[in-house]
């Protein structure tokens, strides 16, 4: 037993400084740190409030859910519901806003008797053909290069010189457009590379291909062989009176402003009705 207290009685001095001592270390820190607490304390109270308004904001959603998973069936989320609503609603308006029948565009255009329309729902790719003595003409757009188009900002007093341009319907968007020409009994494809755009067809280039289903087939594997052809010159370095024979060879072929101005507007069209059977297609998915 003095053993013991020998142990203990030392330590007791030792303790007591030792506790001393941190106690005013701590007590400089805190004075030391007291704005950066404060800081602190401040900014945690904010975001405590924003906690809080967040659960406030969720906490119905969460509730909601909690009582209603039993009677949700296997594999509905919880926002699946909503989501078919706003589908839904979606595709009222546009269902609502779109013109009943035929386009008048459209009938005129097919009135005219030139060319023949292959559009297959679903597909981003749109075919126009056409005879022309021994010739095949067939021309491919495809809806995909339609972007969200931006209205334009005027400034002050060009409003009013804008309103003066002509009426016709000029198409800012460019649309990349393929044209191919065969000849039955006769080697060879002749293929033009063209921008639809504002009621004319810029051409690229003319390539001409030897053998005609590797210059006009649409498989993966004719495409990879026309990638090692020659696909000719610039057309915009060619000379000008060379380019001009072009053009009236398009020209004669139905290659013109009218058939410029009618694929932006039938490219327009066909993606609305894509559109429209997307929301559809997605409305039954997510309800199913």
């Amino acid at each position: 037993m003095p053993d013991g207290r020998a142990r203990v009685a030392p330590n007791f001095p030792a303790l007591t400084l030792s506790a001393t001592s941190t106690m005013s270390a701590l007590r400089a820190l805190r004075q030391l740190a007291l704005p950066s607490s404060r800081a602190l304390a401040s900014h945690s109270a904010a975001r405590t409030v924003a906690r809080s308004a967040l659960a406030a904001r969720f906490a119905p959603a969460v509730a909601s859910r909690a009582f209603s998973v039993t009677a949700r069936r296997a594999g509905e989320g919880a926002s699946d519901v909503a989501l078919a609503q706003r589908l839904a609603e979606e595709l009222k308006y546009e269902n609502e806003a779109a013109v009943s029948g035929e386009p008048e565009f459209l009938k005129a255009f097919k009135a005219q008797g030139t060319w023949a329309i292959e559009d297959a729902s679903g597909a981003d790719e749109v075919t126009l053909s056409r005879k022309f003595g021994n010739e095949d003409i067939r021309l491919i757009f495809s809806i995909a290069d339609l972007q969200t188009e931006q209205e334009p900002e005027f400034e002050e007093g060009e409003e009013a010189a804008e309103s003066e341009e002509s009426e016709a319907p000029l198409h800012s968007l460019p649309i990349r457009c393929s044209f191919s020409f065969t000849k039955a009994g006769a080697p060879g494809a002749l293929t033009i590379d063209a921008m639809c755009q504002e009621g004319t067809f810029v051409i690229d280039n003319i390539s001409y291909y030897n053998d005609a289903k590797v210059g006009t087939e649409l498989t993966a594997e004719a495409d990879w062989k026309r990638r090692g052809y020659y696909l000719g010159p610039q057309f915009d370095t060619l000379d000008v009176s060379l380019q001009d024979e072009f053009d009236k060879f398009l020209q004669e072929r139905g290659i013109n402003q009218t058939l410029a101005y009618f694929v932006p507007e039938y490219a327009e069209h066909k993606e609305q009705k894509e559109y429209v059977r997307w929301l559809d297609n997605v409305k039954g998915f997510v309800e199913a």
